[in-house]
């Protein structure tokens, strides 16, 4: 049981498809630390992954099971192994520098943004900014449908060989991830429309591109505002009866403020700048 919650429901074998108990226990650290361990994992991260979840609860930044289960079917402490100073840290409530000028950012932030989007069975789901690649490993526990884009390659080139080396050690959910090294503000147009989108990095607009890659009745979510002062919104877009088009955002903070790396651009085969106006 989620604390104050409903149980984790089944989890379905066409997104899973291994012989792991795809259905990580609630009830108690020691319990969820002998699953994990069944699995081949670390007990150490296992009980660090359980101490952030119980936080993560408490700050109500997951408020649903099936966002719970992919926190916690979620290797974390694999995609922060790429920098040996941060490994340990794979679960501080931080920013970590994963190299490339870019950070992995910390688990309560994923949590919500992940939750927000309310990801369902078969979506489509866009992720704008691949980084580590966790972001990308939660969502692929919600769908069989999930793209992601770097524009750093040699970044985009490590982060797939991260979900390669998983995807052998028996994390076959990461079969699911399509990647791609291309600029993210034109989105993935031969893969759209998208029934999702989450943008990692922030900008002071929401690209046009890539609202209109979101379907009618589609939710994005992007951290917007100038550069290290991005309020993170939940941007909702609607279809009326006569076929008009419009959107509503929410800021999923409150107004509180989180600084994000930049959306930078693509120029010539060259990151240059950004995409703020």
């Amino acid at each position: 049981m989620i604390a104050g919650g409903a149980a984790l429901p089944a989890l379905s074998a066409t997104i899973n498809p291994y012989s792991w108990d795809l259905n990580p226990p609630t009830d108690t650290r020691d319990n969820f630390i002998a699953w994990g361990r069944a699995r081949g994992e670390d007990p150490v991260f296992l009980g660090q992954r359980w101490d952030r979840f119980q936080a993560i609860l408490a700050n109500k930044d997951i408020w649903d099971a099936k966002t719970a289960r992919a926190f916690l079917m979620t290797p974390r402490e694999e995609f922060a192994a790429v920098n040996p100073n941060i490994h340990q840290r794979a679960y501080e409530h931080a920013f970590l520098d994963i190299g490339y000028g870019v950070t992995m950012s910390g688990p309560h932030l994923q949590a919500r943004m992940t939750n927000v989007i309310d990801v369902k069975r078969g979506e489509k789901v866009l992720e704008v900014g691949t980084g580590s690649g966790v972001q990308s490993a939660y969502i692929a526990n919600l769908t069989d449908n999930a793209y992601t884009i770097e524009i750093i390659q040699p970044l985009a080139q490590r982060t797939r060989g991260v979900y390669d080396q998983l995807i052998a050690k028996g994390y076959t959910e990461l079969k699911h991830i399509k990647t791609r090294s291309a600029d993210g503000y034109y989105g993935w147009e031969e893969a759209a429309p998208f029934d999702k989108i989450i943008v990692t990095c922030g900008i002071d607009h929401v690209p046009p591109p890539l609202l209109q890659q979101l379907k009618a009745g589609g939710v994005m979510v992007i951290p917007v505002g100038p550069p290290g002062a991005q309020r993170v919104l939940k941007v909702s877009k609607t279809q009326g009866a006569d076929g008009s088009i419009t959107t509503s955002r929410e800021d999923i903070y409150g107004g509180k403020i989180v600084p994000f790396v930049p959306f930078t651009k693509l120029e010539d085969g060259k990151v240059v700048g950004t995409h703020n106006n």
